[in-house]
C-alpha cells in the first residue's frame, strides 16, 4: 500500500506530454482491465471506454476540448461514454450474463432484476444518463489509479463539448454519450509548468471526519 501511495503522490494532471513516447500496449491493456473490473451500481456497467489512437480523430476533437494538446501528444485517448438511457434490453442483457457465467439462477437475483426493470426504464432518459455517467466516474477513478501504478501519465478532462465528441466518434447511434476524456502518455521533460511543483492537498484533519 505504501508503494501505491507513492505512485499517487507521483501522479498529477499532466499538462504537456511527450508526443514521441507511446504508452506500451500491455500497460494500456492492464489499465483497461482494471476499469472493466471496477464497481458499478447493480453491476450493470452502464458505460463503455472508447480507446482512440487514430490521429485524425483526435485532431478533430482538440478544437472542441479547449485545444488541450495532451489529446494528441499522448498516445492513447480514453473516452468514457455512458449509456444514454436504461432500457429493459440493457438491464436484461447484464442479468442474463450473470446467470450464464455463474451457471444458475437465484430467486433473489431475479427479484432484484424485476425491481430494476420496474424502476429504471420508467424514469426519464436524462435522469438515467446522469446515473450512468456517475458510474463512468467510478471507472475514471480506477483508471487514474491504475495508470499511476503503471507509471503512465494521465489527464482527466471535463473541458470539452460532449455533443461534438459524440458526433466525431459516432457515439449517438450507439446509444452512448461521452462523459469525460482521459489522455494517456508520458510527461515531457520540459514545458509543463506543473511538473515539478509540490503536490498540494488538504490535510487529513481538514478532509476526513471520523465519527466514533
Amino acid at each position: 500500500m505504501s508503494n501505491l501511495l507513492d505512485k499517487l503522490n507521483w501522479r498529477y494532471a499532466t499538462k504537456k506530454m511527450n508526443p514521441n513516447k507511446a504508452v506500451e500496449q500491455e500497460k494500456v491493456d492492464r489499465i483497461l482491465e482494471a476499469v472493466r473490473l471496477t464497481a458499478t451500481s447493480s453491476g450493470l456497467q452502464p458505460y463503455e471506454v472508447i480507446v482512440v489512437t487514430n490521429n485524425e480523430l483526435r485532431e478533430q476533437i482538440v478544437p472542441h476540448a479547449w485545444n488541450q494538446a495532451q489529446i494528441t501528444d499522448g498516445s492513447h485517448l480514453l473516452v468514457f461514454a455512458a449509456w444514454d438511457n436504461y432500457t429493459e434490453g440493457r438491464i436484461n442483457e447484464m442479468f442474463d450474463l450473470v446467470n450464464d457465467e455463474r451457471g444458475f439462477k437465484s430467486e433473489g437475483w431475479e427479484n432484484y432484476r424485476q425491481m430494476l426493470l420496474n424502476a429504471y426504464p420508467t424514469r426519464d432518459a436524462e435522469t438515467n444518463y446522469q446515473h450512468a455517467a456517475r458510474q463512468a466516474y467510478i471507472g475514471l477513478g480506477t483508471a487514474l489509479i491504475a495508470a499511476a501504478e503503471e507509471g503512465v501519465d494521465s489527464t482527466p478532462m471535463e473541458g470539452f463539448d460532449p455533443a461534438k465528441v459524440d458526433e466525431i466518434l459516432g457515439l449517438t447511434e450507439r446509444g452512448l454519450r461521452s462523459v469525460i476524456l482521459l489522455p494517456l502518455g508520458y510527461r515531457a521533460d520540459d514545458g509543463d509548468w506543473l511538473k515539478d511543483l509540490k503536490k498540494v492537498r488538504r490535510s487529513k484533519d481538514n478532509f476526513v471526519t471520523e465519527m466514533k
